[in-house]
């Protein structure tokens, strides 16, 4: 062992002995304890500048009380104290009590590096860790602590604190370090290095006192299952965990479940994810739990198999042909706050559209037998639609489980997926399919348009013609009306703008070049045979792509047709140079229907894309052209199943005859006199002689030759049909509209209140009701809450809770949230002030602060770990 050298040590006795004297002393004198005799052959080398030296021997100390009390009681004295001596038998006692201590050995050095001091307490336990000690890295990283070590416990702590390459030695911190390194203690390398530097029984005593694991001989995993099994009964009857008393501490379940809540609310829960699932495979938890009612897994969420359970309850049901809305709603409600929810999302999300269908079809269960065709119409456009709506996000949801399916969920999930294409086919599509059918037949075959409804022909003479502003209008193709309805719900609250949403009548058949023909200006629109079929043409000039532009100026000079690519690709300045002059500027978008021609099933997830894209283009129009008058619309909608469709669905034109001009799937254009079986003929828009057209009823596809079955259009049902018509108007701060509804359009979070007018806490697991203030809607937002306690200093002392706060009923009674809190193993002072934060997730809110006492006769003091 190397010592300090004599030099060294002398310099360090002088300067301590030049150190301006304490209050009211006349001298120094220092006591040089070295218990080890390190030192006593060193003594001649010491050299004191303004101080004396005098050793003990063990037979001299009165002889050296008397030296320094009567004979010389002027000079600094330093006492070379060899040996350790209990008090009473100290005759120097007296005397080393008003002086100084100093310490010159190697345990003293390494307290002194590390900014310990010399406390007593500490250097037996520095002695006992010796070879972790020597370690010059460990000394520093000690030092560099958060917190500085100052008592015997806080020693134990800091070794393992630093052997998990922690910078604070908290107990939670080292344990959840051991776990992340894995539970095989033979290749655990935070472990072995506990063996190696004698910290294992520390480690040990540490998990017995906190956790209350106590067995012979330690083991890592069985620990992990004592402690994430005394969590559990925490949020679960005891009952359900029958069996398992072994691994159960129900004094420690406090400790327990706050270790574990920290952990799983932490940005590492991976590593307890893993940990969870290897204890639950270990002690066979899911078969356990797929017994239960789900209500009773509800509030549970520290196993990762219980959102496994829950799902395959509820989706078993849902394939079995039952559909409890209140149940899921309340579950998805529930489970979207808890840990690890992100994992199983799709699923969730997926079976909350099915609740919401089912929903849907209890309402209207009695069918759809509304009489007139308008009527009908404004009948979807406030309310049917939201059905089309909801088995889109339903295939959003399946569509992103399949990138990556969940081997216990995937098959479930496609059989509810099939129990879908049910309630949205069979019921939905065929029943107000036939009820427009029917209703829509005699105007469609006289008029070839439903009378009452704006027409997409008469769009360029209503909407642009006659504007006094500049206006830009993006069409994207096959943009449906419900997912317009989303668009327009997002432009309004992400906004600073007046959005309204409007419907108008596609042109048959409800195809790109016909309904792209019938937003641009003409007086008539006529069609022209070729070796394709029929080109469309306005005012004699075709309509085709090429051609807009030039159809556009011829109205209006000032004018200008491009592509959305086209735009996003320029730079700003190439691309405002573009649109400079030009007072009416289509732009022409597609992605929907694009998508369709590559991958049908990917429709659905464009539609989400296609509602980013439009966003950003509004985006450019008001930030970078300044505009403030935006039309968007559509050339026609779409009609889209899932599943491959019966011979019941189709009508068979796989021959095409000489009558046929042009067939597909959801219309046919023949010449003048044609009869074909089981289609409704429409009034052909071209009103020329020479042709008929004809659709087929409900959702059913012509059969012919090749793919494109599931995703079509072209023909006359609501969801082809009725195009959108959103008028965007932006709001500049100054203008008189802004300034008069400011509250109507600054759009804001829902806020988030406590309903509960208790505010006395008497127990350690207790639950508070809270209300959403105002619903979401035009200008109010969704916002995620996270709800804890703290006291007067700002420490928390309760789990953290989360509300998505994103109810849209108009019903306050509706918009109501329950929230289980469980407080910390703290102790709590009856007579201190407590507060209830309610905290905006994203931090852009100041949080709420609701005073509460906390009364709670037997809570648990903080741990003295080690005493």
């Amino acid at each position: 062992m190397a010592l300090l050298d004599s030099e060294q040590v002398s310099q360090d006795l002088n300067r301590r002995f030049a150190e301006p004297l304490p209050d009211f002393y006349r001298r120094r004198i220092i006591f040089w304890k070295d218990a080890d005799r390190e030192f006593e052959e060193k003594l001649p080398e010491i050299t004191l500048e303004n101080a004396k030296l005098v050793a003990l021997t063990g037979t001299n100390n009165f002889a050296v009380k008397k030296l320094l009390t009567v004979d010389d009681t002027t000079s600094n004295y330093l006492v070379y104290f060899p040996e350790q001596i209990a008090d009473e038998d100290n005759w120097l006692l007296p005397i080393e009590l008003y002086s100084e201590e100093f310490r010159a050995d190697l345990i003293s050095m390494w307290m002194d590096e590390m900014g310990m001091g010399r406390a007593v307490s500490l250097r037996k336990q520095i002695k006992d860790y010796r070879n972790f000690f020597k370690n010059k890295g460990h000394r520093a990283k000690v030092a560099n602590l958060k917190t500085p070590v100052t008592t015997p416990a806080q020693l134990h702590l800091a070794v393992m604190a630093v052997l998990c390459g922690l910078k604070d030695f908290q107990p939670n911190g080292i344990i959840r370090s051991v776990f992340t390194a894995w539970m095989n203690q033979d290749t655990n390398d935070i472990y072995q290095k506990f063996v190696d530097f004698g910290a294992k029984d520390a480690f040990w005593a540490m998990v017995a006192q906190a956790f209350g694991y106590r067995e012979e001989e330690g083991n890592l995993g069985r620990l992990a299952a004592h402690i994430l099994l005394t969590a559990a009964t925490r949020t679960m009857h005891p009952d359900y965990l029958a069996g398992l008393d072994g691994f159960i501490s129900s004094p420690h379940q406090a400790y327990c479940y706050d270790f574990v809540s920290e952990w799983m609310h932490s940005d590492e829960n991976m590593h307890l994810y893993k940990l969870a699932q290897d204890v639950e495979e270990e002690i066979r938890l899911p078969s356990r739990f797929e017994k239960l009612p789900v209500k009773e897994l509800a509030e549970t969420e520290l196993f990762p198999c219980i959102h496994e359970c829950i799902l395959t309850s509820l989706m078993t049901e849902i394939r079995d042909q039952i559909i409890n809305v209140d149940t899921i709603t309340a579950m998805v409600e529930k489970r979207r706050t808890c840990a690890w929810y992100e994992l199983v999302k799709d699923y969730y999300e997926g079976i909350l559209q099915v609740a919401n269908m089912q929903a849907f079809f209890l309402t209207h269960s009695a069918g759809f037998h509304t009489v007139e065709a308008r009527k009908i119409w404004k009948e979807y456009t406030e309310d049917y639609y939201m059905m089309d709506t909801y088995y889109r996000r339903f295939h959003v949801a399946f569509s992103r489980s399949l990138k990556s399916p969940h081997p216990l969920l995937e098959d479930l999930f496609k059989h509810v997926a099939d129990n879908v294409e049910g309630l949205y086919e069979t019921w939905y599509l065929a029943q107000l399919g036939s009820n427009w059918s029917t209703a829509a037949a005699e105007e469609l075959a006289r008029y070839g348009r439903i009378l009452e409804v704006p027409q997409q022909v008469d769009f360029y003479r209503d909407k642009i013609k006659n504007a006094d502003t500049r206006i830009f209008v993006i069409i994207s193709d096959a943009l449906r009306y419900e997912v317009a309805v989303t668009l327009t719900e997002q432009l309004r609250r992400e906004t600073q703008a007046k959005v309204v949403l409007n419907s108008c009548s596609a042109i048959f058949p409800t195809v790109t070049k016909f309904g792209m023909a019938a937003l641009l200006p003409h007086e008539k629109l006529t069609v022209e045979e070729n070796a394709n079929g029929l080109s469309v043409h306005a005012d004699g000039t075709s309509t085709d792509v090429g051609y807009r532009d030039a159809i556009l100026k011829k109205a209006n000079p000032a004018s200008i047709a491009v592509k959305y690519k086209d735009i996003v690709l320029m730079k700003r300045q190439e691309r405002s140079e573009r649109m400079k002059g030009n007072k009416v500027v289509y732009i022409y978008h597609n992605k929907i229907d694009e998508t369709s021609h590559t991958d049908e099933a990917l429709v659905f997830p464009s539609c989400e894309e296609t509602i980013d894209e439009i966003k950003n283009m509004v985006r450019i129009i008001v930030n970078e052209f300044g505009g403030v008058n935006i039309l968007i619309t559509a050339d026609h909608g779409f009609l889209y199943t899932y599943s491959p469709l019966s011979e019941d669905g189709k009508v068979d034109k796989t021959t095409v005859g000489e009558e046929d001009v042009e067939v597909d799937r959801r219309y046919l254009v023949t010449r003048k006199g044609a009869k074909p079986q089981y289609l409704l003929p429409v009034k052909f828009v071209a009103d020329d002689a020479n042709y008929d057209a004809f659709s087929p009823r409900e959702s059913i596809r012509i059969k012919k030759k090749g793919g494109g079955l599931n995703f079509v259009h072209g023909g006359i049902s609501l969801q082809e049909m009725v195009v959108p018509v959103v008028e965007y108007h932006y709001l500049r701060n100054r203008s008189k509209e802004y300034q008069q509804n400011k509250m109507k359009y600054d759009t804001k979070p829902v806020s988030l209140n406590l309903l509960s007018t208790n505010r006395k806490i008497c127990n350690m697991i207790f639950s508070l009701n809270f209300y959403q203030k105002e619903p979401v809607g035009d200008n109010r937002e969704a916002a995620t809450y996270l709800l804890y306690f703290v006291d007067s200093e700002g420490k928390q002392v309760s789990d953290t809770q989360k509300i998505i706060a994103d109810k849209q009923s108009q019903n306050n009674q509706d918009r109501t949230f329950r929230c289980s809190f469980n407080l910390k193993s703290l102790k709590f002072s009856n007579k201190e002030t407590y507060y209830l934060v309610i905290a905006d997730e994203t931090g852009l809110q100041l949080p709420q602060r609701e005073e509460f006492t906390i009364d709670i006769a037997f809570a648990v003091d903080e741990f003295d770990f080690f005493s």
